[in-house]
């Protein structure tokens, strides 16, 4: 069988990355890409270009789903997100997140064709929170809980309307097999060094957008050192393993269940701040959180959301969110090829970067 496949996202980080690597394989007829920005540098001069259609469009829009609909995919792939928050328009960008999702999966349940919906979540809509745990790892049957950071939020809601919209079309005797991915914070070398960004790691390893500009040399002397919290870690997955994860779930002839949830994240130890200074060379700073607290405040308003500082992410500099991803190894096998701390500090994978 040939698959037609919907990705949303198509753009962006993990979404080109998939249009890229799907448009290669002999099995695949189709590769529908829809995203609100111009296409990617992945797919412009693509060696399978014909395979891929293109569509321009906001997916909180009425003005793409004639055209998806038209070459009737089986699988649809939900990847995208406007991640980081947009200074003053949270019902802007709750329309473009929430109601755009609707949209995608209100197509994935009354298109015939569909077959499989993979759906990107998050870990952040577990909260970080001051009761959290270092070595407390969360498994997908833990509730997500109410926060204030918008993007946690956004995703929160997402999955709750996905849910609904699942029962629903069991009732009618007519679902679609749904598999919800909550990644861990994705990396690679094309996420730090293949792509203009403006956060964390492209802070880290030098590669802001905005040389010469006065937010990226601000920023470039923050980072010059790494400010830590004792709660602080994070936990990374190789962009690599995501690819392969929802391949997985893409191909495969038929999920083992209807509807899941997977935590996707390798196992071994979390990454301290105190480790993520020292494999980017930086020196630490020890700041109690309500520090952290303050300073985003003065960022997010002095620069007018620039640095992506927004209300309550910086709880997720200040305590811990750690899961267990074990249950996809458990249920289907899947071997995780990049440890959390390798993931973040190695150039390595198929997005390899030559750094001469």
């Amino acid at each position: 069988m040939k698959h037609t496949l919907f990705i949303t996202g198509g753009a962006g980080y993990v979404g080109a990355m998939l249009c890229d690597q799907f448009a290669r394989r002999d099995d695949v007829e189709r590769v529908i890409a829809l995203d609100k920005e111009k296409s990617s540098d992945l797919l412009d001069d693509h060696p399978n270009k014909d395979k891929i259609v293109y569509i321009h469009a906001n997916m909180s829009d009425n003005t793409w789903q004639e055209k998806v609909r038209s070459y009737n995919p089986d699988v649809v792939v939900h990847t995208a997100w406007q991640i980081r928050t947009m200074y003053g328009k949270s019902k802007i960008q709750w329309k473009w997140n929430v109601i755009g999702s609707n949209k995608i999966f209100d197509l994935a349940f009354t298109l015939p064709s569909v077959k499989k919906l993979v759906y990107f979540s998050t870990v952040s809509s577990y909260g970080a929170f001051k009761e959290n745990k270092l070595d407390h790892l969360i498994k997908e049957s833990q509730p997500f809980v109410e926060t204030d950071y918008l993007y946690a939020e956004e995703k929160r809601f997402a999955e709750e309307n996905l849910e609904e919209r699942y029962a629903i079309a069991k009732a009618n005797g007519n679902p679609i097999q749904v598999a919800v991915v909550r990644p861990a914070a994705i990396t690679g070398p094309r996420g730090r060094f293949g792509r203009v960004r403006f956060g964390l790691q492209a802070a880290l390893s030098g590669q802001l957008k905005g040389r010469g500009s006065f937010v990226y040399n601000l920023i470039s002397f923050m980072v010059s050192f790494m400010p830590v919290t004792k709660g602080w870690l994070r936990q990374f997955i190789h962009e690599d393993d995501v690819c392969d994860i929802v391949a997985l779930f893409t191909f495969s002839p038929s999920l083992k269940s209807d509807y899941d949830v997977f935590n996707i994240c390798p196992p071994g130890k979390s990454v301290l701040g105190k480790d993520m200074a020292h494999a980017v060379k930086k020196k630490t700073i020890p700041l109690h959180p309500q520090m952290i607290r303050i300073a985003f405040f003065v960022m997010w308003h002095l620069f007018r959301g620039r640095v992506p500082t927004s209300t309550g992410g910086w709880k997720f500099y200040s305590y811990p969110v750690a899961v267990d991803g074990s249950k996809l190894t458990d249920v289907y096998g899947f071997k995780y090829h990049w440890e959390s701390k390798e993931a973040f500090i190695r150039n390595e994978g198929r997005y390899k970067v030559d750094m001469a």
